[in-house]
């Protein structure tokens, strides 16, 4: 791109219109609504734990032991119908379904940035294939006039080698008749 389509872009943009090439929207760089701050990338790795098999069987195992202690008669802090471990179940959905949800944001804020950085690949893509297309538009087009100025060129090299031809047996003739002649003359 030249300087001037580059400010004739950051015009449109300034008056709120989107380039002609793309209807995306340049970017500097990318912070997320929720920052780029401990908590978010915490929250992340956190919602990311949830996930994982790790963390299935070792709740598995914890939501076991603990309905197993409480069944056995071990300990009776929390006896049957579980009151307790429903109130931890619900605590940690309350905490883990806003924590999901912060780092689904973050993802699509980046998943976001990606696909406006491939559109601007694409187009500066398109751009160099177009410019391609364009030079060898322009060499098929060089070639075809060489050829052509070449076929002329072949065939005036044929028409001068004809003529030389003519030429030489014309002086030829005279020479053989001129030297038939010069003897018999005398």
């Amino acid at each position: 791109m030249t300087s001037d389509n580059s400010h004739n872009d950051a015009a449109e943009i300034q008056a709120g219109k989107p380039r002609a090439s793309s209807f995306h929207w340049p970017h500097s760089r990318h912070t997320s609504a929720f920052g780029d701050d401990w908590f978010g990338l915490r929250a992340e790795k956190f919602a990311r734990f949830f996930g994982t098999p790790t963390f299935l069987i070792g709740q598995t195992l914890i939501v076991g032991a603990w309905i197993f202690v409480n069944m056995a008669g071990w300990t009776k802090f929390d006896i049957y119908p579980f009151i307790l471990l429903n109130l931890m179940f619900s605590l940690q959905a309350a905490y883990a379904a806003p924590l999901i949800l912060l780092a689904q944001t973050r993802q699509a804020d980046r998943d976001k940035l990606l696909s406006g950085a491939d559109a601007q690949h694409r187009e500066a893509l398109a751009l160099a294939s177009e410019q391609r297309q364009a030079i060898a538009a322009q060499q098929t087009a060089q070639i075809v006039e060489l050829l052509t100025q070449n076929t002329e060129l072949t065939e005036l090299t044929r028409k001068l080698s004809k003529r030389i031809e003519v030429m030489t047996a014309e002086v030829h003739d005279k020479i053989v008749r001129g030297g038939a002649e010069s003897p018999g003359s005398d």
